[in-house]
């Protein structure tokens, strides 16, 4: 997709100085496509707006459309010079839950899906950057569409004064089940794991609420990011739509390597504990977890199903595990991370990669088919975006993408209102305790209902 030869006047680069990007955002929180990847805690933020084409799919009905993005950017001249940023233009935007009926055609039709399409994305060829090792901002802007002028580069002109509410965003968050009806779907979950259906399917819960009177979907991105910022926050605005996440886990990552190769990197987390009241409650539930043999043999059972995802688009033998079941802490929560490694085979992309591993391992049970399936039963409607995917995806193969947990799906009412849900949920296995587990999902969820019911 690269074309070494490209000559250096395709891409401007224009330093800008330093802002936060939440804030720098702000003015295009109702902008259709625009897309902030708030990496708060890692190296790298962007801002992306104003694509040159975009990819809006209500319902795949193959693996098709990954084709069509796939060609739509092979065209394109492109060059990475050696000290750009990881993202500096390509496609960019949302995988949706039932994408993965369209690549896992077994699983038939599921629920109806809600208002979210299966797949929004946008062909960006200009963005801001955002180094936060170094406090540089920049803008990169390819000339691959004559027709279109930069816009972005406005955005710092004026200084944002568009600050967030200080009072409650939403009154009140009800879960959708009965505390008994959700544990009694774990229950069954665990039948079906004793039956030899599964090792593990991941079930969840879902959460409603509505916006109060003036509160905007952004305003609960900006709350996040002050209260629990996350690796991979972020903030997406579709027609009628806006998604606010928060999530920890990377999908998949691929790093373009000196030879060429395409190196793939994911990262599932399976295992939690909640933060402690104190260092010593703290310590005390890090060591629990690091411990627990159930939390140990979920976390082991999705490394093997992700080995096995990107085993079929890798070079034999290059899939390894330099990390496994490795505690990392986060703001209220501990979790088990591991880390799977993975070089693809010589002609296999990006695109490959989603269709051989989406959705995430993490976020459906193994083997994969069937917990899924399971998950169609007990759950018993669309997810949408709650564990798909964000993704971007540049030219020359590079890409980077989260797990949308912790993730907030928002529509907007016909009298300008909103209304959200998000699911919190874990892995069932064998000798899970439903009670134990729906605690859990309450853990999982006590960052996203703080920040909508914090004064």
């Amino acid at each position: 997709m690269t074309n070494s030869s490209q000559p250096e006047r395709l891409l401007t680069r224009t330093q800008l100085g330093w802002r936060d990007p939440v804030d720098a955002f702000a003015p295009l929180k109702d902008t259709p496509f625009a897309l902030l990847l708030n990496g708060g805690s890692g190296r790298w933020s962007y801002i992306c707006a104003n694509p040159m084409r975009t990819l809006h799919v209500a319902a795949a009905d193959g693996p098709g459309d990954l084709d069509v993005a796939r060609d739509a950017m092979a065209s394109m001249p492109f060059k990475r010079p050696e000290d750009a940023p990881p993202f500096c233009g390509g496609w960019a935007g949302l995988f949706s839950y039932e994408y993965g009926r369209a690549l896992l055609p077994k699983l038939g039709d599921g629920a109806d899906r809600d208002a979210w399409p299966d797949i929004a994305l946008g062909l960006y060829n200009e963005l801001i950057a955002f180094d936060h090792d170094t406090q540089r901002v920049e803008h990169c802007y390819w000339r691959w569409d004559d027709n279109k002028d930069p816009k972005l580069l406005g955005l710092f002109g004026e200084p944002n004064s568009d600050a967030a509410l200080n009072s409650p965003l939403a009154t009140t968050v009800t879960a959708r089940l009965p505390r008994a009806e959700y544990e009694a779907r774990l229950a069954r979950t665990v039948d079906y794991v004793h039956a030899g259906d599964c090792f593990q399917s991941n079930i969840s819960q879902r959460f409603d609420f509505e916006l109060n009177a003036g509160a905007h979907p952004f305003d609960l991105t900006r709350r996040l990011a002050t209260s629990s910022r996350a690796p991979f926050s972020a903030y997406f605005r579709l027609p009628g739509l806006a998604l606010a996440s928060n999530s920890p886990e990377r999908f998949l990552q691929i790093a373009v390597q000196q030879d060429g190769a395409l190196r793939a990197i994911t990262q599932p987390i399976k295992g939690t504990r909640p933060r402690g009241q104190t260092e010593a409650e703290d310590h005390a539930l890090a060591n629990e977890l690091l411990s627990s043999e159930k939390d140990l043999a979920e976390n082991l059972m999705i490394v093997d199903l992700m080995r096995n995802d990107l085993s079929r688009i890798s070079t034999p033998g290059s899939v390894h595990v330099p990390k496994l079941q490795a505690l990392e802490t986060y703001a209220n929560v501990h979790h088990l991370v591991s880390t799977i490694e993975a070089t693809l085979a010589p002609g296999r992309d990006a695109f490959d990669v989603i269709k051989a591993a989406f959705p995430g391992g993490s976020v459906t049970g193994a083997p994969k088919i069937r917990a899924m399936q399971i998950i169609e039963e007990l759950e018993d409607e669309a997810r949408g975006p709650y564990c798909g995917s964000l993704a971007w995806i540049s030219p020359d193969g590079a890409m980077d993408s989260s797990i949308l947990i912790r993730t907030v799906a928002f529509e907007e009412a016909e009298d300008g209102g909103w209304r959200g849900h998000f699911r919190s949920g874990g892995g069932i296995v064998a000798d899970s305790v439903p009670a134990e587990e729906y605690i859990e999902t309450l853990d999982k969820a006590r960052a996203i209902r703080a920040a909508l019911e914090q004064e």
